[in-house]
């Protein structure tokens, strides 16, 4: 719908200070298909994507099944998951087409500030950035690649900031040249979104809503709630996340080794789910990913029977 595409262009004007036109979006159903558009109009088999360890475990999936290569590059807890660009200049080769950034990120919560993304901007390769959690930030605003860069592929939607996850509705914007092929993509495998989608879309972005601020508010207090309260638990949080709703936590600390294993056996015995480090990249393995998309009283029942489990695994004093 046009009407959408100017009201989500109009979006990145008042928010970022970016100039955009209509013809420079396309609307997808929700942001992984868009994700497959992009990438499907930029790689060839055998070119490569460099992205974060850990990262969303589903890029190098989507990177993979057009016989791209993800190429990764590792962040550390201690750093707070940030991304350097020494270390992705030194992953650059001849096939690199696109660099991957997802900010803030799920599963780090890391945001990078204008500086980094600045510098990304300037490697050379296209910059694909997902940016499904902008709004979702506890303290410095987050940025837009497209600040920085023209050359760059946005990924958006609506589940997060507006908690419209069953909707499915989400965009792409990207340079001039690649959305005729995207569209053609787009009609042969998707059609379109939803119709009842995009006008709801519509009214989350051209009418005001109290209940943003209140709930990014309520995220923010579980944020400092679930922190405290795995710090307490033995957890390692080296640096409190500041975007998205998520913590990855260290458990290696409380005799973790595999995560997967753990976080099943957690979910078996306490009836909590948790995410294992492991599924967002190698890099992660011995962490656990906790959401604080849950109402306090829950994430502090959560904890209490984590804790009645690490106490009977004699995983705590």
């Amino acid at each position: 719908m046009l009407p959408l595409r100017e009201a989500i262009a109009a979006h990145y004007g008042r928010r970022y200070g970016v100039s955009l036109v209509p013809e420079q979006i396309i609307v997808t159903m929700g942001t992984s298909p868009g994700l497959f558009l992009t990438l499907s109009s930029l790689l060839n088999p055998g070119d490569q994507v460099i992205l974060s360890n850990p990262g969303y475990s589903c890029y190098p999936n989507f990177i993979r099944y057009i016989d791209a290569q993800p190429v990764f590059v590792p962040v550390d807890a201690e750093d707070g998951f940030a991304l350097h660009t020494k270390d992705l200049r030194q992953s650059i080769g001849p096939r690199t087409q696109a660099i991957l950034i997802n900010s803030p990120s799920n599963p780090t919560g890391h945001v990078l500030p204008a500086g980094t993304l600045q510098e990304i901007a300037q490697l050379g390769p296209y910059v694909i950035s997902d940016e499904i959690y902008h709004g979702l930030v506890y303290g410095e605003r987050e940025h837009s690649i497209l600040e920085f860069t023209d050359r760059a592929f946005v990924l958006n939607g609506f589940s997060k900031l507006y908690a419209m996850t069953g909707w499915r509705l989400g965009y792409i914007i990207a340079p001039p040249e690649f959305i005729r092929p995207m569209q053609k993509t787009q009609q042969n495998l998707f059609i379109c979104a939803s119709s009842i989608s995009q006008w709801a879309g519509l009214a989350a972005l051209t009418e005001q809503h109290a209940e943003i601020p209140h709930m990014i508010a309520t995220y923010d207090k579980r944020r400092k709630f679930m922190v405290k309260g795995l710090r307490a638990l033995g957890f390692g949080v080296a640096v409190e996340p500041t975007g998205a709703f998520y913590v990855l936590a260290d458990a290696r600390g409380l005799g973790c080794t595999n995560s997967y294993h753990l976080a099943f056996d957690i979910l078996e015995r306490a009836g909590v789910a948790i995410g294992p480090g492991i599924d967002f990249g190698s890099n992660a393995e011995g962490f656990l990913r906790f959401s604080y998309a849950n109402s306090i009283e829950n994430i502090e029942q959560g904890f209490a029977r984590v804790e009645s489990y690490l106490r009977a695994c004699q995983r705590l004093p």
